[in-house]
């Protein structure tokens, strides 16, 4: 009898102690998801806490770019030390860092096509051009990588010489086909034949994607010696890319009064070409604005793209960043 008792009491304490250890378990569990969830609510309103900084430097970016283009609206330069400069914008929360620069001093993807009726057709003369970015920078293949780019945006499906159409892409282990249509952004490139890691890290700093199916204008008073090869790449293999830095160290402080004063640098030594000259400006259409915003511990950063073809200027694009 007594044995009996002694073992209904250990099974009891067994039943007990699992009891706590389930209750434990239990609330260890949901002291968990409470923390998650709590952590959760905090990053998604450090989030939009942070979108609203970026709408603001936005609006801040647009009226500066706005402000500066009334003042001297036929020409850009670089007074001011405004490209690419940090502007803090302190706000209650958190404070948002913005910089500004030429959006069009670039290669335009887009421009490897024209559009003609609602149609995108081939640009001979931007496929040379890129070509030509390609070989300066020293990447294998740019022929092959423009043509098959512009069979990229391009409306047919007939592959230019040494381009790519859907039937390029239909044989890979993951098939895929040509847009067909404008590129959003740079990186679409990778998925174009020809374009390996290497190569797409090179052309990369010099590409954007602009709304527009027709070539950039460069602006010589915005470009810096560095950005040379945007120059030499206008024309034939008449200009290296150390005659081009040249001639734009060669600009005055307040910057050339017109594409001729930049281009006569170069007439004496027979290099001269009127669409070359055609496609530089001492003027800026388009700016690129980068916005880092912190939160507390989180930050965000955004990639704007602003039209300033018309005034006042206006935000046509933007990309987000991830929140940490």
């Amino acid at each position: 009898m007594g044995n009996r008792r002694h073992e209904e009491r250990g099974a009891a304490l067994l039943t007990v102690l699992l009891l706590v250890a389930i209750v434990a378990v239990m609330a260890a569990t949901a002291l968990e998801r409470l923390r998650l969830s709590t952590r959760l609510t905090a990053n998604a309103v450090a989030l939009d806490q942070a979108r609203g900084l970026a709408f603001a430097a936005e609006t801040l970016a647009s009226n500066r770019i706005t402000q500066l283009l009334r003042q001297n609206p036929g020409r850009v330069t670089l007074a001011g030390d405004w490209s690419d400069r940090p502007f803090t914008l302190p706000l209650p929360g958190g404070a948002a860092v913005l910089r500004v620069r030429d959006g069009g001093n670039c290669f335009n993807l887009n421009s490897l096509v024209t559009e003609l009726d609602g149609v995108y057709v081939a640009d001979p003369t931007a496929i040379t051009q890129f070509a030509r970015l390609a070989r300066l920078l020293n990447v294998p293949s740019g022929e092959g990588i423009a043509a098959a780019a512009a069979d990229w945006i391009d409306s047919d499906d007939q592959p230019l010489g040494t381009g790519a159409e859907d039937s390029a892409y239909a044989g890979l282990a993951t098939p895929y086909r040509t847009s067909g249509t404008l590129m959003v952004d740079p990186s679409e490139l990778r998925a174009v034949a020809g374009v390996t890691s290497d190569g797409y890290a090179r052309l990369r700093p010099w590409l954007c994607t602009l709304p527009i199916a027709r070539r950039s204008t460069i602006n010589i008073n915005t470009l810096t010696p560095e950005q040379a090869p945007l120059v030499a790449m206008l024309l034939p293999d008449t200009l290296s890319v150390q005659a081009a830095a040249a001639g734009l160290l060669r600009r005055p402080a307040a910057g050339f009064a017109d594409t001729q004063d930049f281009w006569k640098i170069f007439a004496a030594a027979g290099i001269t070409d009127p669409l070359a000259e055609r496609q530089t400006g001492v003027a800026t259409q388009w700016f690129n604005v980068r916005i880092d915003v912190t939160v507390g511990d989180s930050e965000l950063q955004e990639q704007a793209l602003i039209d300033a073809t018309t005034l006042p200027a206006r935000l046509v694009s933007r990309q987000w960043g991830e929140i940490l």
